[in-house]
């Protein structure tokens, strides 16, 4: 089985399980996603993105397009926002769930899209996906490419191996660095291990905040990473 293979069937499995671990309704997938956004926004914030305007941002991994939308509440107009995935039918769903945006289905090693062609990258739970390392590191290269001289990725993804889940394999900070060495940015733990959030049930309100305050129970990194203008 290839890696582009093995990766779409994963993903056909994990839609077959969303009523199990990934829930939309769990309250601890809820506060997952919220915080994940309000740490984004204050990210982007910080460098002078927010409203995103006419700025272009393309999503790599876009799934059904709800991330890529969301963007709309930070002032982002719909017609720059682009997203490519792998799996055909999520590209279709997403086509039918927000048409004003622009979808493509395809393979990351090889982005449809001229080179500095964008001011803002997504990789939200990406690379964990790919366990094969040239495949990453060529999805890797492509992301960069397309980025203009200045602008900006905006990197989530689990930062240690799920024991329970041999699809995904966990990036360090050393391995982000390693992957996208032209890029410069802070890097920070975020996210309740999820398996202990989804647990949480109606405590996830204050239990949630309180045990996402020790580090070590931090499950992924996040961080706005900058490709510097030449000098």
């Amino acid at each position: 089985m290839s890696e582009t293979d093995r990766i779409a069937r994963a993903y056909k499995d994990y839609e077959t399980s969303a009523t199990g671990r990934w829930d939309s309704h769990n309250p601890g997938n809820q506060a997952i996603l919220a915080e994940r956004r309000r740490r984004s926004r204050v990210l982007l914030e910080s460098k002078g993105l927010v409203p995103l305007g006419e700025r272009r941002v393309l999503e790599v991994g876009s799934g059904r397009g709800g991330e890529l939308a969301w963007l709309r509440e930070l002032g982002a107009a719909p017609a720059h926002l682009v997203g490519i995935d792998l799996l055909p039918e999520r590209v279709e769903a997403a086509r039918l769930g927000f048409p004003e945006l622009e979808f493509h289905a395809g393979n990351a090693e090889h982005l449809p899209f001229p080179d500095e062609s964008f001011d803002l990258l997504l990789a939200l739970t990406l690379f964990s996906s790919i366990l094969d390392a040239r495949m990453a590191a060529a999805v890797a290269g492509e992301m960069t490419r397309v980025l203009r001289p200045g602008a900006w990725l905006l990197w989530y993804d689990l930062r240690v191996d799920n024991p329970s889940n041999p699809q995904v394999r966990g990036f360090a900070e050393k391995q982000v660095r390693a992957l996208l060495p032209s890029l410069e940015g802070r890097l920070d733990r975020i996210t309740l291990l999820p398996p202990l959030a989804r647990r949480l049930g109606p405590t996830t309100r204050l239990a949630y905040p309180a045990l996402a305050s020790v580090p070590s129970l931090r499950s992924h990194l996040i961080g706005l990473l900058h490709k510097p203008r030449p000098s």
